[in-house]
């Protein structure tokens, strides 16, 4: 069977894989912590790391969220998610919050986004700039929150003509089974493929089977 993908042409971002979502002692492990548990959630993103480092030519990018003392206190208008992350003083910039988890940390062949403040990577970051330096067509999108930073840069990157793969079982967002069977129908909504860690790097090996 023919892999969905193009050699040469594939990358995989990484989001949000820092200690305050996957360390227990970090503010939002609380809450994603059932849905790691039931979906196995850093073990496979443990195992879709390894297996998209075994090819040489699909990058690797990181993203990370950041604020600043001066952002908890001045910014305007505040939504709702960025209230609850103010008001709990999460992801400060320049603590071990925002370091990446040592399991699941990029390597020096990989690609460290500058920090977004946002949302949606594509719009906050020079995610653009580098994949189009890599030549990279077809975006595979995992980590945290399935249902904000994810999801938002999935649309973002089907929008602006990129194939897009979501995952199952490489994700998680709060609010166990519900939430989960929602965010799986708004993922297929704005991506070109929604699959498992395992199909995805299956595919990958057939490119170069």
């Amino acid at each position: 069977m023919a892999s969905d993908y193009e050699h040469g042409r594939v990358g995989l971002l990484l989001v949000d894989l820092v200690n305050e979502n996957f360390s227990k002692d970090g503010k939002a492990y609380s809450t994603y912590a059932p849905e790691y548990e039931r979906l196995g959630t850093i073990g496979n993103l443990k195992k879709l790391i390894a297996g998209v480092r075994r090819h040489k030519d699909v990058p690797v990018f990181y993203s990370t969220t950041a604020f600043t003392d001066e952002d908890y206190s001045t910014w305007r208008h505040v939504s709702g998610i960025h209230r609850q992350m103010f008001d709990n003083q999460m992801f400060q910039a320049g603590t071990w919050h925002t370091e990446f988890h040592e399991e699941l940390a990029p390597q020096p062949s990989d690609v460290v986004l500058a920090p977004h403040k946002g949302l949606d990577v594509l719009q906050h970051t020079d995610l653009e700039f580098q994949l189009r330096q890599r030549g990279v067509e077809y975006l595979a999108i995992a980590g945290v929150s399935g249902i904000m930073a994810v999801e938002s840069t999935a649309r973002t990157a089907m929008e602006r003509g990129y194939h897009v793969t979501s995952f199952t079982d490489a994700i998680a967002a709060p609010g166990g089974l519900v939430t989960y069977q929602a965010m799986m129908r708004g993922l297929t909504m704005v991506s070109h493929s929604v699959t498992g860690v395992d199909d995805f790097l299956g595919s990958l090996d057939e490119l170069t089977a």
